[in-house]
């Protein structure tokens, strides 16, 4: 029986994703919002990777992020006017930036790992702050847009279609999502879940912690800086927000929201979080507020997020 359920909670998802510009107006949302919610959860599952089933915290992982919204930005407006080969570099720029500052800290744990990521994150933010002549500074990177996808005999127009660009932003977060999958339920991610379990008993039997650890966080960073890519397409913008820790802080609220320990509790959880967002900033100033208290009342009443309240509740 919970098989079938599974089943039909998946196919609720997807098909509820597959629709969401045809509903959203609906409820009074727009297609960029559903393609923003995607981005955001994508980036809260990479970092949930990490958090949720190896036990790691990260409150860096805007920079990598962030990188992936500048590289796709400056490789359309310095290099080449291409989507693919924009993100492309977006997810090298952030994928190696984590794979060498991973291997500088993987041996640090708890609340020292995660103060160092905070670290190593601000000095990519105040780069892209001060290097105002590449950069944009303050200002962001702006000048460029997503460009139309040839494939010889069709062109796929992401400029000015909304929902086109979010059906490739879905293509990429299934692909993303799948891939994750398939990771967690490999000898690999149940050798994460064992770390996170009893990292002493884990070197016990023989399992080299440390460079599991940085494999989970190279990965990890892969996916964010993805989404980093779609974001900085999405927008058409790179903002040095973008990178700050502060970024990192609300994909950490999306995560435990729905629910860290639960796959797709940080989709859940981005959902909330955007849809709030976007719903009281347009009704106050103060908005983070009320998502701050919202949190507090999630992380009180409901320890392991709303998707696993609902989870118990089903089985209880």
């Amino acid at each position: 029986m919970s098989d079938a359920r599974r089943w039909i909670g998946l196919t609720l998802i997807w098909l509820a994703l597959l629709l969401a510009p045809y509903w959203l107006p609906w409820i009074g949302g727009y297609t960029a919002l559903g393609t923003r919610v995607l981005v955001m959860a994508l980036a809260a599952m990479a970092l949930n990777f990490l958090l949720g089933f190896t036990g790691v915290l990260s409150f860096g992982h805007a920079a990598y992020f962030g990188l992936g919204a500048y590289g796709v930005g400056m490789t359309i407006k310095y290099l080449v006017p291409s989507t693919p080969l924009g993100m492309l570099v977006g997810v090298l720029a952030g994928t190696l930036a984590g794979a060498a500052i991973g291997a500088l800290i993987v041996r640090l744990r708890s609340v020292y790992f995660a103060m160092v990521t905070i670290a190593f994150g601000q000095v990519f933010y105040f780069i892209a702050y001060r290097w105002n002549s590449v950069t944009g500074g303050d200002d962001g990177l702006s000048g460029w847009r997503r460009v139309p996808l040839h494939f010889g005999v069709a062109t796929l127009d992401i400029l000015g279609n909304d929902k086109a660009f979010y059906f490739l932003v879905l293509a990429c977060f299934a692909v993303a999502v799948a891939a994750m999958a398939l990771l967690l339920r490999s000898p690999f991610g149940r050798t994460l879940l064992a770390i996170r379990e009893n990292e002493r008993r884990a070197r016990f039997l023989g399992i080299a912690v440390d460079q599991h650890i940085w494999l989970s966080f190279v990965i990890s960073c892969l996916f964010v800086s993805l989404a980093g890519t779609l974001y900085g397409l999405l927008n058409n913008f790179a903002d040095p927000h973008d990178l700050h820790w502060s970024q990192s802080g609300e994909f950490v609220i999306m995560a435990v929201l729905g629910g860290m320990r639960s796959f797709w509790g940080p989709l859940v959880g981005a959902a909330i979080f955007v849809l709030l967002a976007d719903y009281l900033s347009s009704h106050t100033e103060n908005w983070m507020s009320f998502i701050g208290l919202f949190f507090v009342l999630v992380v009180l009443f409901f320890p392991r997020g709303l998707l696993g309240a609902l989870r118990r509740r089903a089985t209880s």
